[in-house]
């Protein structure tokens, strides 16, 4: 994916400045075999395509997020002006998945150290993300998150926030790993993640995936 530079946004080490506040409103809670989270790490090829292949993942919907352009082009978040970031919205099943599962993937496939920026993808469409859609959520964020900034030295810039004004993207951005894997990104950029992922999650993996 083409790198699009943009000023970056700003970063904070607080809970509330992260979007950890317990006092924010909660949406309809999720039925007991669906739930939903939205997370930003960067170009989402790389992370549909990682899970897509996740074992109690039902569906993967590239898309943006958390900006202030109504129903924004791939042209216009990439241009850095409207302040979405590029995400993926992950629906799964919590009796198969839990969401700390999820987001110990989401932690390992990509860099939450960066500020804005991925590898050579750099804008603030680039920037690490969760967004969720219940406060009861945060729990579990709250943890992951803490054990990811111990591994990393206290250097997680990942910004933790309520969904807001979310848009699928264009349909030829959904599954394009799957659809283009001899694309030159897809085979140096995406497949490594995808490999990473099935090396270490092993135990994750849909049946199909570990085939």
């Amino acid at each position: 994916m083409t790198a699009h530079a943009s000023s970056p946004s700003s970063s904070s080490s607080s809970p509330a400045a992260n979007g950890l506040d317990p006092s924010a409103s909660t949406g309809p809670r999720a039925g007991a075999t669906e739930d939903l989270i939205t997370l930003g790490g960067g170009c989402f090829w790389c992370t549909e395509a990682v899970f897509l292949r996740v074992k109690g993942v039902l569906s993967v919907e590239s898309g943006y997020t958390n900006g202030a352009t109504q129903n924004p082009s791939y042209e216009q978040v990439c241009s850095g002006n409207t302040g979405h970031s590029e995400v993926v919205r992950v629906r799964f099943d919590p009796r198969q998945v839990s969401l700390s599962d999820l987001l110990q993937v989401f932690f390992t496939i990509h860099d939450p150290t960066t500020l804005n920026r991925q590898g050579a993808d750099v804008g603030t469409q680039y920037r690490s993300g969760i967004y969720y859609q219940r406060t009861d959520q945060l729990a579990d964020i709250r943890q992951v998150m803490d054990e990811a900034n111990r591994a990393h030295g206290g250097k997680v810039v990942t910004e933790v926030q309520p969904e807001q004004n979310y848009w699928p993207a264009e349909a030829y951005h959904q599954r394009y790993f799957e659809n283009h894997p001899e694309q030159g990104y897809c085979a140096f950029v995406v497949a490594p993640k995808v490999d990473k992922f099935m090396l270490r999650f092993k135990a994750l993996m849909k049946d199909e995936a570990a085939a």
